[in-house]
């Protein structure tokens, strides 16, 4: 089954955010751009990389309206003090989701469930609620926030510009295609 273009599934959770334990679900997500950013687990290896990156870019993703959450089967508490003994977690400015039951991991298809853990999955979500890009690593392979904030921009492009694309390593302000039977076998 393909998650592209499909609704996000209703969920309520705790989350770490700015000092405080506040609540996010699915209608928090609707309204803007969004990044649903999983990883398998608190005090890791290649996850805190992965979640100081976002950290470093994270007001880039602000100016163009995107929010950033990243979600592990840990809790709250446990986001809490990873955030106040890490150096790079103590970076972050965008909201922990703690989901100890699984829900909203099952929801995006990521858990495994021989170990109770996220796959290292992220999401895109449009102002509508629907996923545009999937993206889903194994447990080894840490991601790039740079090309994440890249692949944005280009879902926000061609969901304001209806008939054009984006190529590959479209950069903001390059050219676009516009499909058509004119191009086919020309590029």
């Amino acid at each position: 089954m393909s998650y592209i273009n499909s609704e996000i599934k209703p969920f309520a959770a705790q989350a770490y955010h700015n000092g405080e334990f506040v609540t996010v679900s699915e209608k928090d997500l609707k309204g803007k751009w969004s990044v649903v950013f999983f990883y398998p687990a608190d005090f890791t290896f290649v996850c805190p990389t992965e979640l100081g990156d976002l950290a470093d870019v994270y007001a880039e993703f602000k100016k163009i309206g995107v929010e950033i959450y990243s979600v592990s089967t840990d809790t709250h508490f446990t986001h809490k003090a990873w955030h106040d003994s890490s150096d790079t977690i103590g970076r972050i400015k965008y909201p922990m989701i703690g989901d100890p039951t699984g829900t909203i991991t099952r929801n995006f298809g990521v858990m495994i469930e021989a170990e109770g853990l996220a796959d290292r999955g992220t999401f895109v979500i449009d102002p509508e609620g629907r996923i545009q890009i999937v993206e889903i690593t194994a447990g080894g392979v840490g991601r790039d926030a740079r090309e994440l904030l890249r692949k944005v921009k280009a879902a926000q492009y061609v969901a304001a510009h209806p008939g054009e694309v984006c190529p590959a390593k479209w950069r903001e302000g390059e050219a676009t295609l516009s499909p058509s039977l004119d191009l086919i076998g020309k590029i």
